[in-house]
């Protein structure tokens, strides 16, 4: 060890586990102490004890100390493989300690054993493991493309006789998975991709365009070296008739290419639509990668809303650590999923009711009764069982909520089961001051990106059902 400038001497600690004191006797520990004696004749096991030389001794002992710290003490199993996306842990935040600092091993192990959970202010609640985050082991996501893919993407972003035009459908969430597969099927034909169109929801009547969602001009920037993307057509294309077409669910790039590349050369202009579920989840790495970069990169919400959203989190945040509820109440869920809310026998009519009026909308399988359907977990929870779900994970009951969705069916009231147990119940009407949401109002779409923004911010989020939002921000 290097003597400092002071040749004041500098002590070195070594924690031992107790397993390893308690199984030394203190007669041992003592002759550790002791000078070296001549040996013993009358005892065996004394005469190895005494005889042994004491660096050899002290060396053994510290030998065994470290492997019993690697046994008891640390945790070497990493559960990711290290390809394709791992990057090393940084060593300052390593539990073996800092190298050439002062920090002994004992420090380093009482590191280890701390809870990595958001801290509480206090009166907010005390530290729970609900609210406890997971430990990302250094892993972050990474879209390094091939140089094949690299390559291909000058020819791409260059071409200028095939134009690729969408009609999304749906809610917001729905129409931005949508979007994401639109910019892929560009890139599988080599097309420029025109900004996507906004199909108005059949349910809530929202008209909104592509550019009051989402950055319109983030979209094109972060894409210009994948995809060419054009707000229209340009006039040498204006007059002519696009192929159109919708792929079959789960379609492949290959089949893509076949069904629609050689019609798609002929007349320059292609129109897709229904393109909810239609391409392949099982896409080649590249083009995974590029699914990834649109829907976590490219599309970035429009300017007012994501400032709305982020000041919304903000006072969320500003109380302590919050849990993010995605509740799937409303009316047109009920209908969809061919569930009922058990409300009352009132309420089970109203659905009953537009499921016969409007049968279109029911998404769920008809073969199957609503008690089948609950039976088999498909039906949404109410608030009772979201009420049960939340103390059965641990939840405390001074927890502060922020409820993302719609209006629910039978209004407010309904939720009170869940307000009796955790009162610190709050939607973005709750929390928005006079007049922020007037911009957004009878604009689902739009209420929709607050949600989706405040949800992504939580420290903990849950969905009533599954769903396309809860599936991106589980991702």
């Amino acid at each position: 060890m290097a003597k400092s400038k002071n040749n004041a001497k500098k002590l070195s600690y070594i924690s031992v586990p107790s397993q390893i004191i308690n199984s030394i006797s203190s007669s041992s520990l003592q002759s550790l102490l002791e000078s070296p004696k001549k040996c013993a004749r009358h005892s065996k096991f004394f005469t190895f004890v005494k005889c042994i030389r004491p660096r050899l001794f002290l060396f053994t002992l510290f030998f065994l100390a470290f492997f019993a710290m690697l046994k008891f003490g640390l945790n070497l199993y990493t559960p990711f493989p290290p390809f394709p996306c791992a990057t090393s842990v940084d060593p300052s935040k390593s539990n073996l300690g800092q190298q050439g600092g002062d920090v002994g091993v004992s420090e380093a192990l009482i590191s280890s054993v701390q809870l990595h959970g958001t801290e509480v202010p206090s009166g907010v609640g005390e530290k729970s493991e609900f609210w406890e985050q997971p430990d990302g082991s250094g892993y972050k996501p990474c879209l390094n493309f091939s140089k094949e893919y690299r390559r291909e993407s000058e020819g791409v972003v260059k071409n200028r006789r095939r134009y690729l035009m969408v009609v999304v459908s749906g809610g917001m969430n729905q129409q931005r998975n949508q979007i994401v597969d639109a910019v892929v099927i560009a890139r599988i034909l080599g097309a420029s991709l025109v900004v996507p169109i906004l199909q108005v929801n059949v349910i809530w009547g929202d008209e909104s365009e592509f550019a009051d969602i989402f950055d319109l001009e983030h979209f094109k920037s972060v894409l210009a070296d994948d995809v060419r993307v054009v707000s229209a057509l340009p006039s040498t294309h204006l007059m002519t008739r696009p192929v159109e077409g919708s792929p079959i669910p789960h379609a492949t790039p290959s089949w893509i290419r076949s069904h629609y590349l050689r019609r798609f050369n002929r007349e320059g202009v292609l129109l897709l639509r229904g393109l909810d579920s239609r391409l392949t989840k099982d896409l080649p790495p590249d083009l995974q990668k590029l699914r990834c970069k649109v829907a976590f990169q490219a599309l970035r919400f429009a300017k007012p809303v994501q400032e709305l959203g982020n000041n919304i989190a903000e006072r969320m945040k500003s109380k302590g650590p919050y849990l993010a509820l995605h509740l799937r109440m409303e009316k047109d869920v009920w209908v969809r999923t061919g569930c009922l809310p058990g409300l009352s026998p009132e309420y089970d009519e109203i659905v009953n009711n537009e499921r016969t009026k409007r049968p279109e909308l029911l998404t769920a399988k008809s073969n199957m009764t609503y008690h089948e359907r609950k039976l088999a977990g498909l039906c949404p929870l109410n608030s009772i069982e979201v009420t049960r779900l939340l103390k059965g994970l641990g939840a405390p009951k001074n927890a502060r909520i922020y409820w993302a969705g719609g209006q629910p069916l039978g209004g407010k009231e309904v939720l009170q089961p869940l307000i009796n147990e955790f009162p610190h119940l709050y939607s973005k009407e709750d929390l928005a001051l006079h007049g922020e949401l007037e911009p957004f109002a009878n604009k689902a779409s739009l209420m929709a990106a607050i949600d989706y923004i405040v949800s992504e911010k939580s420290d903990v989020f849950m969905p009533s059902h599954g769903g396309n939002m809860g599936h991106a921000l589980q991702v």
